[in-house]
């Protein structure tokens, strides 16, 4: 490791990750922003990963091979952090691959937005011939999400910022306390912290890293990352920040995603004050003990914070200027949870 402190440090966690760590760590060393350190944190690997770091740190003194036993990618990153002496933090996977002026383009906007304590960029998924249409839905999502005023807005939606475009600034990060080991989403639990605390967060609205598609990733197959553990990380945050004093919810959509939205306030003790619906079909109902009624009776409802859980993109642009169109203020009187 050389002596001069670089200006960023990337964090990149890896366990038996040698089938796409070249191609990863290639497109971090040929960045155009060269002022870096690369801290690599091997969590037990049992592949070849090890030697291929050995190597790469033999041509490269910018990259750093910490090995550990396998402790699970949070501490892998906490390992990272503890060592990183760069002003900004920066994230990476072992398999994605980052465009060559990512680093440099998300530090220029943190530079320019000196009131954002981290930022990330678009996203393209790859291979494109395994990339399902739910993935391509989210990349859009994720994409169509960039000023902070619309991060903000939709962080109870899902996670605004794909977790390998994390870019911070060390001080924030570390007065928000880290990574911190959960039963759900280490990147989703994290960005709700920060905002729970008033960070701010913004967007580079250019694709700069293009992010791996595979049935193995572990968004796909560790328990962490199921639907239910990010629905009990949102209603924890929205609990306690936006639904004090046991203030009541009327959740707009009584489908599949506002069913089971209500049965988790339910078990957190939040009160449910009614469910809106579009379709007539379900109007006048009765779900989990609160009444369905149609969108007009719905908006007279002043008090409890209305929550939009439709997923569909036009439903819920429909929901949020029905109920801004009422007086009601996004993050205050409302938020979209889907």
């Amino acid at each position: 490791m050389t002596t001069a402190e670089p200006l960023v440090s990337v964090l990149l966690p890896v366990r038996d990750g040698a089938r796409h760590l070249d191609e990863a760590l290639e497109s971090i060393v040929t960045q155009t922003l060269h002022d870096i350190e690369i801290l690599v944190v091997d969590d037990g690997s049992i592949d070849d990963t090890g030697e291929l770091l050995r190597s790469w740190s033999d041509r490269d003194p910018r990259i750093v091979g910490i090995q550990q036993e396998p402790r699970g990618i949070v501490a892998a990153l906490e390992h990272a952090r503890s060592l990183a002496r760069g002003r900004f933090l920066a994230r990476m996977d072992a398999d994605d691959v980052a465009r060559p002026r990512r680093l440099e383009a998300q530090l220029e906007l943190l530079r320019r937005h000196p009131d954002l304590s981290g930022c990330g960029c678009r996203v393209r998924y790859f291979p494109r011939d395994v990339v399902r249409d739910g993935a391509r839905r989210y990349e859009a999502w994720i994409n169509g999400v960039v000023e902070p005023d619309e991060i903000e807005r939709s962080i109870f939606v899902e996670c605004p910022l794909p977790h390998p475009t994390f870019f911070f600034r060390s001080d924030a990060l570390a007065s928000a306390g880290g990574y911190r080991e959960t039963d759900g989403p280490e990147d989703y639990e994290l960005i709700l912290r920060m905002w729970s605390q008033g960070h701010r967060f913004g967007k580079v609205p250019q694709v700069l890293l293009d992010w791996r598609e595979g049935e193995d990733r572990l968004s796909r197959t560790d328990p962490r990352y199921a639907p239910e553990a990010f629905l009990s990380t949102k209603v924890s945050y929205l609990r306690s920040n936006l639904l004090g004093r046991g203030r009541a919810v009327v959740i707009w959509g009584a489908g599949p995603v506002g069913k089971a939205l209500s049965r988790a306030l339910r078990e957190a003790g939040v009160p449910l004050r009614a469910f809106v619906e579009l379709d007539p079909r379900k109007i006048g109902q009765e779900i989990h003990g609160a009444p369905v009624v149609d969108t007009d009776d719905g908006l007279e409802i002043a008090g409890p914070l209305h929550l939009a859980a439709v997923g569909q993109d036009g439903a819920r642009r429909k929901i949020t200027e029905l109920l801004r169109g009422a007086g009601r203020r996004a993050m205050e009187d409302f938020v979209a949870v889907a």
